[in-house]
């Protein structure tokens, strides 16, 4: 049996889940989720939490097992806190601006670069020199998915350790040209 996949996920006050066949959709303070899971998953509500099975022992479906839980776990913490992911620019002149509900960057290229947020996300830049972007949402894959595209707009690189990173990545520096270390 799959250690995540037996494990219950609790619904906190005032999360709703309405579960038709494998079609589940999760209300909450923060908004509402709808996915689609596979068949071969069972969920049943009880006792203000959601219980994950699966059919059979078959390899495909042990593998969902867990999978399942999970998701179904990231929509209930989703509609009741939300997620956020935060990046750091590096860089001389480098920063970051919110014009309106877009995201403006200004990186070293000759011109801005405008990110416009999907339905569902929200761009924050709490410091005044735009060092900082806080990237907000209820659906945790779409949230790393806007982080990711904004981190690739310009990776952080070895030598100077400019660029876009996350909050918590750790940039390997590289000693550079005659091999001198600072």
């Amino acid at each position: 049996m799959s250690r995540i996949g037996k494990l219950p996920v609790s619904l906190p006050k005032g999360v709703n889940v309405e579960i038709k066949r494998n079609l589940v959709t999760v209300k909450g303070p923060k908004g509402e989720l709808t996915k689609n899971f596979p068949p071969e998953i069972n969920l049943a509500q009880e006792d203000g939490q959601v219980n994950v099975t699966r059919n059979s022992d078959h390899r495909t479906h042990r593998a969902k097992h867990g999978l399942t839980r999970s998701l179904l776990n990231n929509m209930v913490v989703g509609v009741s806190n939300g997620f956020t992911r935060e990046l750091t620019i590096e860089g001389v002149g480098y920063r970051a601006a919110v014009d309106g509900k877009n995201l403006v960057l200004s990186v070293g290229y000759s011109h801005p670069v405008v990110i416009p947020p999907p339905e569902g996300i929200s761009f924050a830049v709490p410091d005044r020199a735009g060092r900082q972007l806080l990237v907000t949402g209820i659906d945790k894959e779409l949230v790393g998915e806007i982080s990711a595209r904004i981190r690739r707009v310009r990776p952080p690189e070895p030598y100077k350790g400019k660029g876009i990173r996350y909050a918590n990545e750790k940039i390997r520096r590289k000693a550079g040209k005659a091999g001198k270390a600072k």
